[in-house]
């Protein structure tokens, strides 16, 4: 704990709005304080959108404090309206249970629930909310709070015009009932979140002071924007996840070392636990020499090291090379599976002619053998990297690569895998 703790969160830019932020700083540098984010499980794998305050909390978990990482078994029964332009789709108990179980796992590989000192703990508000009574909440969390407050949150405002139901307009009070809970049981007097959730934060910091005369306090961090005005947190549409079954770590590689060159510094500042002075010295290379990409290298084998680990960093980086290199020949099975995740593929029958000429007709990679004749003589056919123009070649347990597959490559980035 320290004064520097706090100014680096600012220098990061991870710090967008904070209640009462002199008391906030005192607060930190005299003592561990304890603070929550929440993870509602909307989904069985949480991805990257969610890596910013993960890491928020293992940043304050280093410097003393203590995280409460708070899955949101509860309140994913219901769906927050945050900047959702839409109601959400009310997922059953059990399909929230398991998603809530996936979660937890997920986040234990970021912070330490076995820390000496300051151990981080874990808690589900289902605990608490799916026991609660209505009247009970009506009673004892409804009643501090008037519809006028409630319709002023930017959260509901957005959503008047369109619609929202009672079920949503209330989210907010469940999440304050999260904080006061958190402050009885644990003594919380911090939460953090992403600045879509500053009214449901601010409402939590209210019911604290009208349930307990006590000041709690809120954190947001800034929305993440790329420079190119696309979404962050996606690519080619789908969403990134920390999951490697659902991306594997060369597709989020990929997705970092692809960062655009505006974005990259702040992303280093983001999402890596690499010093201001480390980040300062890989800009000042950067900006003299943007084409070595060296502030996209430092960011992807930060962020993939720090998620998948070491040894699925260095895979990643293998697979990379050989396709930019064409040296196809020495990936794995695995690595062949990653890096080619996707591409048109085909079952090869033990009947089949392997032939070439037949067979890039018969997996469906050329319309005739006409056009396969003709593609091989003129140089646009790749077999595992190797340009191939004999019209009489035939694949040989030589192609197979792990004895599993072949890689066909037509003109400069068509690939077609074929399975054995």
């Amino acid at each position: 704990m320290g004064s520097a703790f706090f100014e680096e969160l600012k220098s990061r830019g991870l710090v967008h709005q904070v209640t009462d932020e002199a008391a906030l700083e005192k607060q930190l540098n005299e003592e561990s304080v304890k603070l929550y984010i929440g993870f509602d499980p909307t989904a069985d794998s949480l991805h990257i959108g969610h890596l910013l305050p993960i890491l928020m909390l293992r940043r304050f978990q280093q410097n003393g404090h203590v995280p409460i990482a708070l899955v949101g078994g509860g309140t994913g029964m219901i769906g927050d309206p945050s900047f959702k332009d839409q109601e959400r789709q009310l997922n059953t108990l059990n399909t929230v249970k398991d998603w809530a179980q996936s979660i937890k796992n997920q986040l234990s590989r970021f912070i330490d629930f076995d820390d000496e000192t300051n151990p981080a703990i874990l808690a589900n508000n289902y605990d608490w909310l799916g026991e609660m009574k209505l009247i009970d909440f009506l009673r004892d969390v409804g009643k501090n709070f008037t519809i006028n407050y409630m319709m002023s949150k930017e959260s509901v405002k957005r959503r008047i015009e369109s619609g929202i139901s009672y079920t949503e307009f209330a989210y907010q009070l469940l999440q304050a009932y999260d904080f006061l809970n958190l402050y009885d049981s644990e003594g919380c007097l911090l939460q953090l979140g992403g600045s879509d959730q500053w009214g449901n934060i601010t409402s939590g910091i209210e019911l604290l002071r009208r349930e307990r005369e006590v000041q709690g306090f809120g954190l947001t961090m800034p929305l993440i924007t790329k420079a190119d005005g696309t979404k962050f947190g996606k690519t080619e549409g789908n969403a990134v996840w920390l999951d490697p079954e659902k991306t594997t770590p060369y597709e989020f590689y990929q997705f970092w070392i692809n960062t655009d060159d505006r974005d990259a510094v702040k992303f280093l500042k983001y999402f890596t636990f690499l010093s201001l002075d480390e980040i300062a010295a890989i800009e000042k290379d950067f900006v003299a020499s943007p084409e070595s990409r060296v502030a996209q290298k430092a960011l992807a084998k930060e962020v993939t090291t720090l998620v998948h680990g070491e040894a699925a960093y260095q895979q990643a980086v293998h697979i990379s090379e050989a396709l930019f290199s064409g040296e196809i020949k020495g990936l794995s099975a695995a690595e062949i599976q990653q890096g080619f995740k996707g591409v048109p593929s085909y079952q090869v029958q033990s009947d089949d002619d392997l032939q070439l000429v037949e067979l890039l007709v018969t997996a469906g990679i050329e319309a005739s053998k006409r056009q396969a004749r003709e593609d091989i003589q003129n140089g646009a056919i790749y077999v595992n990297g190797e340009r191939r123009q004999d019209l009489t070649a035939a694949l040989t347990a030589e192609d197979k690569l792990d004895n599993r597959y072949t890689v066909i490559r037509r003109g400069k980035k068509k690939y077609f895998l074929l399975e054995f």
